[in-house]
């Protein structure tokens, strides 16, 4: 049965699916933070979510085609949740997020580096680290040769985080 919505104006419909205080962080950590396990999600997160919230979300997000989950092949008891290209597709969606906030919010220079960094590489790096997602979530061919965007972002991090 299709759920019901307020409007079909596509703001408002992005909004009823993305538009609570947790969906983009839990999409954030698993897209920038590499966090694919709930303990991961559950433990790493800057913002500390709770337990039944994250649960809620991980469920909202599966149910709402943005994540899969499965048994990761790796450790029997664990599940592995990936982005879908739909949540690959939001990438500049966060970043031009992050953007505005450190622009206009009094974000910390750590976790800002990564938003100016994809800021300054614009929409060519926007497309190279949507297709590392797609290699790391999707199983996409990895394009030969090319330097990760994902490391480049967390050296970047680092950095920004022994300086301060």
């Amino acid at each position: 049965m299709a759920e019901a919505h307020r409007s079909g104006c596509p703001i408002n419909l992005s909004v009823e699916v993305l538009g609570d205080s947790w969906s983009l962080v839990v999409i954030r950590d698993i897209m920038f933070g590499g966090r694919r396990h709930y303990r991961q999600l559950l433990n790493e997160s800057e913002e500390g979510i709770a337990s039944n919230i994250l649960s809620d979300r991980l469920k909202r997000l599966t149910s709402d085609g943005l994540i899969t989950k499965a048994q990761d092949p790796a450790h029997r008891q664990r599940q592995l949740y990936s982005l879908t290209e739909q949540a690959v597709q939001l990438v500049p969606v966060l970043v031009q997020l992050g953007n505005w906030g450190r622009k206009f919010l009094p974000a910390s220079p750590e976790l800002s580096v990564r938003a100016q960094l994809l800021d300054e590489g614009g929409p060519q790096l926007w497309e190279e680290f949507m297709q590392e997602l797609r290699v790391i979530h999707l199983g996409a061919d990895p394009a030969a040769g090319a330097p990760s965007v994902m490391e480049r972002l967390e050296k970047a991090y680092r950095e920004a985080v022994a300086s301060s």
